[in-house]
């Protein structure tokens, strides 16, 4: 395998440390897709010589992203990306909203879409009596081309006209938005276990390979449930990020 040439432009006069500024262009590559998964880079010696740095630097640029877990040492192959992870404010904003900022080039394959009786537990997330009518939507998100996420959603019927094409183009709650819906406020609860054989197979993983779930419902500005989602993300791709402030 070819190793890849990346450019990297150097502030020697900045304040910033070499070795960082050699790990956030190889970072910012990464996440954008510029260094795919499996993309082989320069050996140590090699990127040292062209960027004019010491070896020390370059080894220390590149075990800041190993133990990011964006790239992997092999002994025999050399440095090699492993995965531009995604990494997500916990804010109320939609995957696909977050992905595109990031430059992650989502993309949605809508697996179903259809009007089913609520079960219990999702009546009394939805504020719907148990059998009533909700839509069901089932999507697999897709970011720089690699699946991310297995996302099952329930809505009231009413709140905005969906199909599968509108569903591939465009984020759910932009959607929602462009109906007039104001969502304001949402309950969200985080957990992790393992992938079924589906999810694994959906998810391009393998068997109960661990995942992170997150189960959430959120309200409108007049405190009516609007839409209830449980959805499970490659733990290896993922990760959320949360400030914590002392009161």
């Amino acid at each position: 395998m070819t190793a890849t040439r990346l450019d990297i432009d150097l502030d020697r006069s900045s304040p910033v440390p070499l070795y960082f500024q050699v790990a956030e262009r190889i970072a910012e590559a990464i996440q954008t897709g510029e260094l795919l998964p499996g993309a082989r880079l320069d050996n140590e010696i090699q990127l040292a010589d062209r960027l004019g740095l010491s070896r020390p630097t370059i080894r220390q640029a590149i075990q800041y992203l190993v133990d990011k877990g964006l790239l992997v040492r092999k002994r025999g192959v050399g440095t090699q990306v492993v995965h531009g992870q995604v990494k997500r404010a916990v804010e109320l904003t939609s995957l696909y909203d977050d992905l595109r900022r990031a430059g992650q080039k989502p993309m949605t394959r809508v697996l179903s879409i259809d009007t089913v009786a609520a079960e219990e537990s999702i009546a009394e997330a939805l504020g719907v009596a148990p059998g009533a009518a909700v839509l069901r939507l089932e999507r697999l998100r897709y970011a720089l081309g690699e699946p991310l996420a297995l996302l099952h959603n329930w809505l009231p019927l009413g709140l905005t006209p969906l199909t599968a094409e509108t569903l591939e183009s465009r984020g759910l709650y932009e959607l929602l938005r462009l109906s007039g819906v104001r969502m304001r406020v949402a309950n969200q609860r985080i957990s992790a276990r393992a992938a079924t054989p589906a999810e694994a197979r959906l998810l391009n993983e393998r068997r109960a390979c661990p995942l992170l779930t997150m189960v959430r419902t959120t309200y409108d500005d007049q405190g009516r449930a609007v839409e209830h989602g449980s959805h499970v993300y490659r733990a290896s791709h993922y990760s959320l990020e949360v400030t914590l402030v002392e009161r």
